[in-house]
């Protein structure tokens, strides 16, 4: 169904008051909120359950070892998942149907129900609604609002079916200095052109129906499309194998400093053949055809190295600088998912920021399959 069938112009204002309902409710009468899902009058799987392996990453004796901090899941350390999870379950992908429920300021509600999908700006929620549709298919998280790594390994991957169930809506989101540095919206713009992204953009707005997801697990199925959102990139720019392509991070969004982060890759270009891209200089036809091919793509742990991720093809291998007081096991997961190698050097502790051994990276390097 096309979005001019569906979307309804707001020739008179809607005013709601139902963010103000909820927070009486939280703050006065200490009732929490429902889930959204639990409102929803439909629900349906769009992909099934299943399971893979999750092998042992490549990483050289007494690196877990270094590790003083985590985040992320799974709270705990992180060396179970390194070592491999054997056999590991994934969640199918279901949608919901929701009627009569209102976006407003980054929280949608229905009823006694609500989910946040971007932080609030300001102290007060509106109450004007200025648009109303009459269905839409929210393919944004959290998450994805947050991070820019999570905006593509999740939310562009969600946008093809929502535009099947609906008008593919998002928030809007902030534009000052630290959103920019945070969620790449430098690079948004031009990830959403070549993916043929067109959504509508709400920071208020009231449904008739509403279609959302539950589409974290890594099954087959969003394997699958995270393999075609690649290729439909790879298929604006020539690709060519080569070594691999080391993304730099720099002092880019949250502080991750490494010490010797340029003289490592200048080094792993001088031997290895290595390319270096620095995202936040580049616009993405530049990223896309820098990293198009590599067999390895390397960088301090971050939302920075999708841009190489995104292009890596099963069989490659993705090489992670690991802050010791920060260690993310994020990107194993989409590794596992998608047959391709993972490893990762620790650094060690350098004033506000690490440092990680050369000779430790290269060691490393060898360790992935040929």
């Amino acid at each position: 169904m096309s979005q001019s069938n569906m979307l309804v112009s707001g020739a008179g204002a809607k005013w709601s008051f139902a963010a103000y309902k909820h927070l009486l409710k939280e703050k006065l009468a200490r009732k929490p909120s429902q889930e959204l899902q639990s409102v929803a009058v439909k629900t349906w799987e769009v992909a099934p359950a299943d399971a893979s392996i999750a092998p042992p990453a490549f990483y050289l004796p007494n690196q877990l070892e270094r590790v003083t901090g985590w985040q992320f899941y799974p709270f705990e350390h992180p060396r179970r998942t390194m070592e491999g999870n054997g056999l590991v379950q994934h969640r199918p992908t279901r949608a919901f149907l929701i009627k009569d429920a209102w976006l407003i300021d980054g929280a949608i509600y229905k009823g006694d129900a609500k989910s946040w999908l971007s932080p609030r700006i300001e102290w007060l929620p509106k109450i004007r609604i200025e648009r109303e549709i009459d269905r839409g298919a929210m393919y944004c998280t959290m998450g994805g609002n947050k991070w820019f790594g999570s905006w593509m390994v999740d939310d562009c991957i969600t946008y093809p079916m929502a535009s099947q169930e609906g008008v593919p809506v998002t928030t809007v989101l902030r534009e000052d200095a630290v959103s920019v540095a945070r969620h790449g919206i430098l690079h948004a713009p031009g990830y959403e052109d070549w993916l043929g992204m067109n959504p509508v953009r709400v920071r208020n707005a009231f449904f008739r129906e509403l279609v959302i997801f539950d589409d974290i697990s890594h099954n087959r199925h969003k394997h699958l499309r995270f393999r075609g959102m690649s290729e439909k990139l790879l298929s604006h720019v020539n690709v060519n194998s080569h070594p691999g392509v080391f993304v730099l991070r720099g002092n880019k969004g949250e502080l991750r400093l490494l010490r010797n982060e340029l003289e490592l890759a200048e080094r792993l270009r001088e031997r290895r053949g290595f390319r270096i891209i620095d995202p936040s200089k580049c616009d993405v036809p530049t990223i896309v055809a820098a990293c198009a091919g590599a067999r390895t793509v390397i960088g301090i742990e971050g939302s920075q190295l999708i841009h190489g991720v995104n292009l890596l093809q099963p069989g490659g291998s993705l090489l992670i600088l690991q802050p010791p007081d920060r260690f993310v096991c994020f990107f194993k997961y989409l590794t596992d998912r998608d047959q391709q190698n993972f490893g990762f050097v620790v650094g060690t502790p350098d004033g506000e920021g690490f440092r990680i051994d050369p000779d430790e990276v290269e060691r490393t390097l060898d360790l992935f399959p040929a």
